[in-house]
């Protein structure tokens, strides 16, 4: 197992691909701690890892309330004595074009999505350096590589998460910690399921491989490079799109 017995904290996980990557960390040993401001959702995966036999545990976490992160930490800590693994995965979309956005709808987005993974991050930091080691991974999107119209909001809290992990990856590397960047393309994901048929068909038809991702496909890249496998990779930005940008 890539991660045995390391402690592996996850927002955003209470679906879509942060459950994914829940479940695949689990799998592949860690004892996983989910976060996200749904509640419920967070309960139900709680439930999902400790019925497979997982240490689990389980925080309503709001990332831009430093007191909800303050807190989780301490609990963490508290429970399992280290953080070996921090997926910055929680996120959100509020899509306009430039000349219709509102400013409400983009300071929630760069809030959640850009100063959420600062927020988070500075949590945990302390604790990887007194170790001497530790894995950061912001979750990017193909958007934060190549922009995307309606989207300058979300791209630039995208672009702005591979800029944290370049800068980390040189800070932080020397204290035996790595920070890299997984940037999807397409993805089935439960956002997608108010979107009209003919749109999702659009999408797979600008795929070489004629499809979306799985969750599960973007949850195996975040364990691999949380594990010892991925030891020298450190700032990368990792594009997982099937070949959608070529």
């Amino acid at each position: 197992m890539k991660l045995k017995d390391k402690v592996a904290i996850i927002t955003g996980s209470a679906s879509g691909i942060g459950q994914a990557t829940a479940l695949k960390f689990a799998q592949e040993g860690a004892k996983v701690v989910v976060c996200d401001l749904n509640r419920a959702g967070v309960d139900q995966v709680v439930s999902e890892l400790v019925a497979l036999g997982t240490e689990a545990a389980g925080f309503q976490v709001d990332v831009t309330d430093k007191t909800t992160i303050a807190e989780m930490v301490a609990g963490v800590k508290s429970r399992f004595g280290r953080i070996d693994i921090l997926v910055n995965n929680a996120g959100i979309v509020a899509d306009a074009q430039l000349f219709k956005m509102t400013e409400e709808q983009f300071d929630r987005v760069i809030d959640i999505n850009l100063k959420g993974v600062y927020n988070c991050t500075k949590a945990v930091i302390d604790t990887m350096i007194e170790q001497g080691q530790g894995v950061i991974l912001n979750a990017s999107s193909v958007v934060g590589v190549y922009g995307n119209f309606g989207q300058t909001n979300y791209a630039a809290s995208k672009f702005g998460v591979i800029g944290f992990v370049k800068t980390w990856a040189k800070e932080l590397g020397k204290k035996g910690i790595r920070a890299n960047a997984v940037c999807p393309g397409f993805v089935a994901t439960p956002i997608l399921n108010a979107m009209p048929e003919k749109v999702i068909q659009a999408m797979e038809d600008k795929v070489p491989m004629k499809r979306m991702a799985r969750p599960e496909e973007i949850a195996s890249v975040y364990a691999f490079l949380a594990s010892d496998e991925a030891s020298y990779i450190n700032g990368a930005a990792i594009e997982v799109t099937g070949g959608l940008t070529l």
